[in-house]
């Protein structure tokens, strides 16, 4: 675990995990310092979540910070986060997404979450980085957010032995009481797993080079 701030949380220290590889540039920003037995058991393949959030988290945002190895390559995996569209195949609950604007550096895009017989939209400006691969997002302003008073975060790819590290982080906070918004995250551990989870799975399935192969057209 990393040092502890005075509110209890994790901070992300710019420390490599050992054994993993040597990065492209990802490093340079603050990322988890992990003891021996958090190392050895991410080697094994198990997703390790910390109660670290990132770095320009509120106070009183709920979040967390995830960590596995994904049997792909950092380009494979890079694919399936900036395929904003597929993301309803692994953001948990996300039922539309729709992209309003897209350049190399930035994308505007908007999410309907759907809880139940309950639904909710939010914007997000998402800024990849694919030289860091790396990329970061946060609520767009002037945009109607429902529930959402913050959400930001990052992925970040990394190489690692066999595959690429892949570093999910995020901080939420919505208009609900503190101890709702907290069940809805569930401390973030439960999310940041299953984003991981959605991320690996979807890394080995055909269904990415299968619309791939779609979007290329013929010559």
């Amino acid at each position: 675990m990393g040092a502890r701030s005075s509110a209890g949380r994790a901070l992300l220290a710019p420390v490599r995990p050992r054994g993993l590889g040597a990065g492209h540039g990802g490093w340079g920003v603050p990322s988890p310092i992990l003891s021996d037995d958090q190392q050895r058991r991410l080697g094994a393949g198990e997703v390790i979540v910390l109660d670290a959030l990132p770095p320009k988290a509120g106070k009183s945002a709920h979040g967390g910070t995830a960590l596995a190895i994904v049997r792909a390559s950092p380009e494979r995996t890079w694919r399936i986060l900036v395929d904003y569209p597929g993301h309803t195949r692994y953001y948990p609950r996300v039922t539309g997404v729709e992209v309003l604007e897209m350049d190399e550096r930035h994308a505007l895009v908007r999410y309907e979450v759907g809880i139940g017989s309950f639904s909710f939209g939010f914007h997000m400006n998402k800024y990849p980085d694919p030289v860091r691969r790396r990329i970061e997002w946060q609520l767009a302003d002037g945009r109607a957010n429902s529930l959402f008073r913050e959400n930001s975060g990052s992925w970040q790819l990394d190489e690692a032995a066999g595959g690429t590290l892949v570093t999910y982080a995020i901080a939420v906070r919505t208009i609900l009481p503190a101890f709702t918004t907290s069940r809805m995250v569930q401390g973030g551990a439960g999310r940041c797993r299953r984003m991981i989870s959605c991320v690996r799975a979807n890394s080995r399935s055909p269904w990415l080079r299968k619309r791939r192969r779609a979007s290329t057209p013929r010559l």
